[in-house]
């Protein structure tokens, strides 16, 4: 008997975990304003349990008394504290009907706001920030609407500003929201408290087997005693990152020590070790890839990087386009202890634009300093060029240039930019007659300028401009002159289209002018729309500057790779429309 009631007994416990077949299908009418409707449609249990064999009428009923306390919960967190919820099944017909009708009322906005720093007048010297446009920056002011999203976002947000400098470890201490439903407002009550103050102590790295620690001490720009700083970190890292040596590299504060930092008593500075970690990169590698533009046509890239050849890393590439192919290796030494890139290197390209073959060799030294945000260099080339036109016998020329370059980025982001602006320079020549068939002086600079007009529309503005002083324009390499016309510049024309006309071909000119204004619409980021025009030629007199114009429209796509251009557009000059994209800015 024993075992046929075990049997009854497992029997029964699989009928209790066996679903319902055919449970009862119903739908949900959410009435809500605005963004509650959805809110409430996705988070609601009625919706969840839609389509569930379990759902019988006594469960569905239970889900439909439940739903406005839910439904109370669920817009409290979007301010609404005094709502009137109704919530009925209706069973009249074939399917029963769950109504949830919601009238939020009034919402809750801030009333007042009250933020205590508490420790940040002990610790023995100035405060590391402005404290008055830190409590003005506060993003949920009085008479914003209450929402718990937002009131957690300000928080988060206060705390990262006031631990980016020297507070570390500064916490918060308390926070309160008081709600007064009758009256429709919100007090905010935030109490941070500063911890100790934080110093910068020893380097330590963790993660070099194949290579010098000198990769990594070079670069730091830390010094031992230094108050504590996020932004230098940061910059330390990014440096680290841009070497090549690293797959990854993370700088932090090394807080092994935690029980004895606990213990460090909030007046008396606490002293960190900063600990990089970084995950070699493989010595060698290989990188192939496609592409096409409608400057150069389709191209095919194969790419060779060895990251140890007798101390250098070496970065190599062989791109093939349909206008123009170029084969090119670079020797690149460690950055120095004072801050400077060094590399030399040399390559070989070829072009086929409007008419004008050139092939090109070249040998370069290059030293290089700065950041991401003020990059300068130097650069001494020597180069001999072959300048082929169809009608006319070849040139060969050769040239030993000078040229000092700079570049300003003031961007919000460097890949995805949504406002800032970017300044590049360029001036030298080829000064002396070592080397070099005509003597020659170069200067050249494009401005970029991206602006917000509210939250949907920007403007883009470029201008760029260039001059050569020589004697006379023969001898002087082709790469060093001007051209305009293409997806970067003058829209509307084929690329490099713009510039002296000789003998059926266009070639470089010794000026250049061009401008460009663009207006974006972004209706559903990262998707937009844009409408632009741009003007601009290149010539051998200012006299002769007169510019070309292009305008049309445009399709905008901010992609994880940057910001993707297809774009429309008729030039005047040449009666014709074209067909642009491009990826990215140019900076």
């Amino acid at each position: 008997m024993s075992a046929v009631y075990a049997l009854l007994l497992v029997q029964v416990a699989l009928a209790q975990d066996t679903p319902t077949v055919g449970g009862i299908n119903y739908t949900v009418q959410v009435d809500a304003p605005g963004a509650l409707d959805e809110l409430l449609t996705n988070n609601l249990d009625l919706m969840r349990w839609r389509g569930n064999p379990r759902v019988d009428l006594p469960l569905l009923q239970r889900l439909v008394r439940e739903a406005p306390a839910q439904a109370r919960t669920l817009v409290e967190t979007e301010g609404y504290y005094t709502p009137k919820i109704e919530a009925r099944l209706d069973t009249s017909g074939a399917e029963p009907v769950a109504r949830i009708s919601v009238d939020p009322g009034p919402p809750v906005t801030v009333g007042q706001v009250e933020i205590e720093l508490r420790g940040f007048g002990t610790t023995g010297s100035g405060l590391p920030f402005d404290e008055k446009a830190l409590r003005s920056d506060w993003t949920l002011p009085a008479g914003r609407q209450f929402r718990q999203a937002d009131w957690e976002s300000a928080k988060r947000d206060f705390l990262r500003q006031v631990t980016r400098n020297r507070f570390a470890r500064a916490q918060l201490a308390e926070s309160r929201a008081t709600v007064d439903p009758a009256a429709h407002k919100a007090l905010l009550q935030i109490v941070v408290d500063s911890g100790p103050d934080v110093h910068f102590g020893a380097l330590h790295v963790v993660g070099l087997y194949r290579y010098p620690q000198t990769v990594v001490t070079n670069l730091n720009r830390i010094s031992p005693g230094d108050p504590y700083s996020e932004a230098a970190m940061q910059a330390f890292q990014t440096r680290l990152q841009d070497t090549g040596y690293f797959s990854s590299v993370q700088v932090s504060l090394d807080t092994t020590g935690q029980e004895e930092a606990a213990a460090t008593p909030d007046n008396v500075p606490l002293v960190l070790p900063v600990l990089v970690q970084v995950t070699e990169n493989k010595q060698r590698s290989v990188e192939a890839g496609a592409g096409l533009s409608t400057n150069t046509g389709g191209r095919l890239q194969l790419n060779y990087n060895d990251l140890n050849v007798h101390g250098t890393r070496l970065k190599s590439r062989l791109i093939v386009e349909q206008k123009r192919q170029t084969g090119r290796a670079d020797f690149y030494w460690p950055t120095t202890p004072s801050g400077f890139d060094d590399s030399i290197g040399g390559g070989v390209e070829r072009t086929d634009v409007q008419g004008e073959i050139t092939n090109v060799s070249s040998i370069s030294g290059r030293r290089a300093w700065g950041s991401p945000r003020l990059e300068q260099s130097v650069t001494l080339e020597a180069l001999t060029e072959l300048r082929t036109i169809d009608s006319q016998p070849s040139t060969r020329s050769k040239s030993l240039p000078l040229t000092y370059a700079i570049t300003k980025r003031e961007l919000d982001n460097l890949i995805t930019p949504t406002h800032g602006y970017v300044l590049t320079g360029q001036f030298g020549g080829a000064l002396l007659p070592v080397m070099t068939d005509r003597q020659f002086i170069r200067a050249w600079g494009r401005a970029f300028l991206l602006k917000p007009l509210s939250t949907r529309v920007s403007l883009v503005l470029r201008a760029e401009a260039g001059a050569v002083g020589s004697r006379a324009k023969t001898g002087v390499p082709s790469t060093f002159l001007f051209r305009a016309g293409g997806d970067q510049s003058v829209r509307g024309y084929a690329y490099q289209e713009l510039g002296v006309k000789e003998d059926g071909a266009t070639v470089g000119a010794r000026y250049l002018a061009t401008g460009s204004a663009e207006l974006q619409y972004w209706f559903k980021p990262p998707w937009g729309a844009a409408v632009f025009y741009d003007a601009g030629n290149a010539a051998d007199r200012i006299a002769d500057l007169r510019p070309k114009s292009g305008y049309g429209v445009g399709a905008r796509w901010r992609s994880p790779a940057g910001p993707i251009n297809v774009d429309i557009a008729y030039g005047q000059a040449a009666r014709q429309v074209r067909l642009h994209f491009s990826l990215g800015f140019t900076f």
